[in-house]
């Protein structure tokens, strides 16, 4: 039997697996050594020029590849006087091996009929193609895994040991893509927190890439998220030296500024997009007016008040009402007993003159309002009504120990809300 179209060769399952499998369904492989399948069986696709011509036809994914550019692909602008008997005879042979229904002749060319989802590059181009959904949709985790998958096609180089100028131009074209997607999924590895991890591949692959940019990039974010400001602020000038020596050039932009980023210590860069900022501390207004120094006698209510607000725990809301007649000392007796039990409130005090005496009365949503605000509620999260004020106030105050003092008020309608 000629050695280029030898017998099918049964041998264990390899790389095959990441291809959805069928009984007596034919696979590709070109994200490595060139190789077809049948079911579990490897076949024999023949000397270095048959497995080319199979990469060729296979990276048309369908098309029609003329004579004449299969000529081309093989021998450039030299081609030998017997290229086209020569392209005849491989395909004749690849023809045997797959079917006639495989490889078609059609317009004074060759094409390979077979599924998507046959081929790993196709494979890994789809999965590609579901990654940058999940991510557009921000389920990072999701990307992450489908860039993996994408990755753990490739079994080393792309069409290895495949001969002719196509055949290099395509692995330089696959081997970029696949630094692209390694890049992506490192940017995935820190956007979700696994800085640390990536620390020691970024160094590995920097060293074998020492003028590619986003890898350094990368590299420093890693560095800085890892507490490593100064190795990462390093890499930078390291960078910087390199492409000064190598091409005249100093970094990019986006380095420079995340650079600057670092040496500033940036809250934000050191931490990953998966993590949410920290939520800002309650704010605990003190408002209670100025106690006068001097204060004397009333003991007897400053001691009443001031049991009854210390001791209420729970659920249990103390209210106390100090009435009298205009100048009798309420304000001062109440802001007298405010500050002595303030320690008894560690969330802060509210205080609001409601101007019940006055001619006009301050409104329950006004007041409501200026009190949200003192406890950290934007303005745009304040609601316009009396009602939904209130529920909000009482949302906000639930489990905190904040002593309210409403002075000057005109009758119970006015506090109540």
């Amino acid at each position: 039997m000629d050695r280029d179209s030898g017998p099918r060769v049964r041998v264990p399952e390899q790389r095959a697996p990441s291809i959805p499998v069928t009984p007596d369904a034919l696979r590709f492989t070109v994200l490595g050594p060139v190789r077809a399948w049948r079911g579990p069986e490897l076949l024999s696709s023949g000397s270095p020029q048959q497995r080319a011509l199979l990469a060729a036809l296979l990276l048309r994914e369908g098309r029609t590849a003329t004579a004449g550019e299969l000529i081309d692909a093989f021998w450039g602008e030299d081609p030998p006087s017997q290229a086209l008997a020569t392209i005849r005879t491989y395909a004749s042979r690849l023809r045997k091996i797959l079917g006639q229904d495989t490889l078609v002749s059609e317009s004074g060319g060759y094409a390979i009929r077979t599924d998507r989802a046959a081929l790993d590059l196709t494979l890994a181009q789809d999965l590609a193609a579901e990654a940058e959904k999940a991510r557009a949709a921000g389920d990072r985790c999701q990307a992450r895994t489908l860039i993996n998958k994408v990755l753990g096609l490739w079994d080393g180089e792309a069409l290895a040991s495949v001969p002719g100028p196509y055949a290099d131009n395509q692995r330089t074209r696959l081997e970029e893509w696949r630094l692209q997607l390694t890049e992506t999924r490192l940017d995935l590895d820190l956007e979700v927190g696994c800085h640390a991890e990536a620390v020691s591949e970024l160094t590995a692959l920097t060293a074998a890439h020492p003028l590619r940019e986003r890898l350094r990039e990368l590299l420093m974010v890693a560095l800085y998220r890892s507490g490593r400001q100064a190795e990462a602020l390093a890499v930078y000038a390291d960078t910087r030296r390199l492409l000064a020596e190598e091409l005249g050039v100093d970094p990019r932009p986006e380095l420079a500024q995340l650079q600057q980023r670092i040496l500033r210590a940036d809250e934000e860069l050191a931490r990953p997009a998966d993590e949410p900022a920290p939520a800002p501390a309650p704010l605990k207004p003190a408002q209670l007016p100025a106690t006068v120094p001097d204060f004397t006698g009333r003991s007897a209510f400053v001691t009443e008040l001031g049991s009854r607000l210390a001791t209420a725990e729970g659920s249990v809301m103390a209210v106390s009402a100090v009435a009298g007649i205009g100048g009798v000392g309420k304000t001062t007796l109440a802001v007298h007993v405010a500050h002595q039990a303030r320690r008894h409130f560690p969330d802060g005090q509210l205080y609001v003159d409601l101007q019940g005496a006055g001619a006009r009365a301050a409104e329950p949503e006004t007041v409501l309002g200026s009190f949200l605000r003192a406890l950290g509620t934007a303005d745009s999260a304040i609601p316009d009504n009396l009602d939904e004020r209130a529920a909000l106030y009482r949302s906000t105050l639930d489990g905190r120990r904040i002593l309210i003092l409403l002075d000057n008020a005109h009758d119970a309608a006015q506090i109540r809300p």
